[in-house]
C-alpha cells in the first residue's frame, strides 16, 4: 500500500477486530469433505511435526503447535477469516450482543500512543474524568509506545471488577495524570438520534449488532413523536465496520418496500447461493417485528445516506440497497470495500473455539459486487469544508494482501488521481493535529450539514477531487452502478430459511 496511512477511525474496546465482519453463526460444527485427502501433503505436515518434537531446540507443546498450524492454515486465505481461541470466540460473541468487559473508550493511534477519541457515556472511562484528546502513555507499569492498537487493546480488557491504571498526557496539563479504573461490562447503544433541526432527523447505526433493529424502531419512533411531519432523514453509516447480516437487513427493510431483494450472496456451498429479503423473517425471532410499528409515512421520507472508508461490510449493504433503489441519495465518499460473508463455525470436541472462514461474497440488488470496491456515493463530499482530511489516505480493503476480488468487475479499479503519498500524508497529518476531533452529528459536522442541503434543495458543497471510475462494462452507468432500467436479480431463492436466521443469533 506504500505510504499509505493506516486506518485510524473509531475503535470501541472490545468491538470485533478487524474491519467489519458480517458475520453468519454457523451450528454445523463439521461438514463432510467435498474432495479427497491430500495424503502426501498430510504426510508431510505429520513428519514436519514429529520434525519438531525430536529435533527442536527445547521441548515443544503439542497443542501450541497444532493450534499455531490451524491458526496459519486459516490465516493464510484472505483477510478476514481466522482461527478463534476461547478468548476470542467468546469476545466476538458478546461484541455481536452490544456488550464488552472493558473500560468504555473510543481510541486511535497518534505518534505511536493511544489517543482517546471519546469516552463511551457513563462507562467506566467516562465516570473517571477521562477526555477526548487525552494520550494513553503507560497501561499499568507498560509504556504504550511500541504497542499495536490492537495488543494495546487487550492489556485494556480483562476480567470484570479488576483494576488498570492508565497514564495520561493531557494539553495544557503540566504533568502526567494517573487514573485508577476498574473494568466492567460495557453494554454499547448502537443506534443514536435527534432531531437536528424542525422537520430534519439524524439518525446513526455504530455497528450492526444483535440489538440493532430493535434499538432503531425506538429512536424512529421517538423522533416522529418530536416530529410527526418529518421532512427529511439522515441515516449516518459513517465508520460503521459492519456486524451482523440480520441488522443490516432490518436497517434496509425500513425504508424499502416490503419483500425487497436487500442483498444476495454466492459462494462455494448451495446454502450460500442465498437471496434476502425485507421480511420479518430475515431480521427479527418469530412473534417480534419491530418495524410493524413504524409509521408508513417512513418508506417515502427523502433521505441522504452518509458514507466514508469507515463505512465497511454490513453497511454497504444498506447503502448498496437502498441506491439501487433509488431511496435514498448516498453522500460522502467512497467506502470500504468489504464485500465476503463470515460464517463462524464452532469447532468440536467442546465448541469452545471456532474458524471464521469467508463463505460467500455479497452483492446488491441490482447484481454489483461489494468487494474490493465499495459503494461509490452518488454525490462526493468531503470530510471537512477545506478537504477529506485522512479519509482518503486510509486503508481500505483492495489495499490489504490476499484480498478477494471482485468477481464481476470487467473494469479497472476506481482509484484516486495519483499524488505524492507521502508528501500528500505528511501535509494532511499536520493539517488534521490543528483539528479538534470530530463529532458525528454535532453542529461542526460537515458533512451532516451538506446532507441537510440536499434535503432542503439548497446548494452542496462537493468535493473537489473525483475518483476515477471504471469504464462502462455490461450494464453499468459510470458510476459502477447498475442503470435505472435493470431489475433487481436475486440469486437462487428459498436457501437460506428461518432456521439458519435463528443460528445466525447464537
Amino acid at each position: 500500500m506504500g505510504s499509505k496511512l493506516k486506518n485510524i477511525g473509531l475503535i470501541s474496546l472490545g468491538v470485533i477486530a478487524g474491519i467489519g465482519a458480517s458475520i453468519q453463526f454457523d451450528a454445523i460444527a463439521q461438514k463432510s469433505a467435498a474432495a479427497p485427502l491430500p495424503l502426501e501433503e498430510l504426510r508431510q505436515l505429520s513428519d514436519v511435526f514429529g520434525l519438531i518434537k525430536s529435533d527442536y531446540v527445547e521441548p515443544a507443546d503439542d497443542k501450541k503447535l497444532l493450534t499455531e498450524a490451524i491458526s496459519g492454515m486459516v490465516a493464510s486465505l484472505d483477510p478476514h477469516s481466522a482461527y478463534l481461541d476461547k478468548k476470542a470466540y467468546k469476545e466476538l460473541r458478546e461484541s455481536t450482543q452490544g456488550k464488552f468487559v472493558g473500560l468504555g473508550i473510543e481510541v486511535g493511534m497518534e505518534d505511536g500512543y493511544i489517543k482517546v477519541v471519546s469516552p463511551i457515556e457513563d462507562s467506566p472511562a467516562y465516570r473517571a474524568g477521562i477526555k477526548s484528546g487525552d494520550l494513553i502513555t503507560r497501561l499499568d507499569a507498560t509504556p504504550v509506545k511500541g504497542l499495536t492498537l490492537d495488543q494495546a487493546v487487550k492489556r485494556m480488557r480483562g476480567e470484570p471488577n479488576t483494576k488498570i491504571t492508565l497514564t495520561i498526557s493531557r494539553k495544557d496539563e503540566d504533568k502526567p495524570l494517573i487514573f485508577s479504573i476498574l473494568r466492567q461490562e460495557i453494554r454499547v447503544q448502537s443506534v443514536k438520534a435527534k432531531v437536528v433541526e424542525p422537520g430534519y432527523a439524524w439518525l446513526r447505526v455504530t455497528q450492526f449488532q444483535e440489538p440493532t433493529v430493535d434499538d432503531m424502531a425506538k429512536k424512529i419512533a421517538t423522533i416522529y413523536a418530536q416530529e410527526p411531519n418529518l421532512k427529511g432523514l439522515v441515516l449516518d453509516l459513517r465508520n460503521d465496520p459492519g456486524g451482523v447480516l440480520p441488522g443490516a437487513i432490518g436497517v434496509s427493510a425500513a425504508f424499502l418496500p416490503k419483500d425487497s431483494v436487500v442483498v444476495t450472496t454466492n459462494g462455494q456451498l448451495p446454502s450460500s447461493k442465498a437471496s434476502f429479503y425485507a421480511k420479518r423473517e430475515y431480521y427479527a425471532n418469530p412473534g417480534n417485528d419491530p418495524l410493524a410499528r413504524l409509521p408508513e409515512a417512513l418508506k417515502k421520507v427523502p433521505m441522504v445516506v452518509l458514507v466514508n472508508t469507515g463505512s465497511a461490510s454490513a453497511s454497504e449493504i444498506v447503502a448498496g440497497a437502498l441506491q439501487d433503489y433509488k431511496r435514498a441519495t448516498i453522500m460522502g465518499t467512497q467506502t470500504f470495500g468489504k464485500g465476503s460473508v463470515q460464517s463462524v463455525i464452532a469447532l468440536p470436541p467442546d465448541r469452545n473455539t471456532a474458524v471464521k472462514l469467508t463463505t460467500a461474497r455479497y452483492y446488491t440488488p441490482n447484481g454489483r459486487s461489494i468487494q474490493a470496491r465499495g459503494i461509490v456515493p452518488d454525490v462526493m463530499v468531503d470530510e471537512y469544508a477545506d478537504g477529506d482530511g485522512l479519509n482518503g489516505l486510509r486503508l481500505r480493503e483492495a489495499d490489504l494482501t490476499k484480498h478477494l476480488s471482485n468477481d464481476t468487475d470487467k473494469g479497472p479499479e476506481v482509484t484516486t488521481p495519483k499524488v505524492d503519498e507521502l508528501e500528500e500524508a505528511q501535509r494532511i497529518a499536520a493539517a488534521e493535529k490543528k483539528r479538534k476531533p470530530l463529532e458525528f452529528g454535532s453542529k461542526d459536522d460537515f458533512q451532516l450539514a451538506q446532507a441537510l442541503n440536499q434535503l432542503k434543495g439548497l446548494p452542496v458543497q462537493v468535493s473537489k477531487v473525483k475518483p476515477e471510475i471504471r469504464s462502462e462494462t455490461d450494464k453499468d452507468d459510470k458510476n459502477g452502478r447498475a442503470t435505472k432500467d435493470d431489475k433487481p436479480v436475486p440469486a437462487e431463492d428459498g436457501v437460506i430459511k428461518k432456521d439458519l436466521m435463528k443460528n445466525e443469533k447464537k
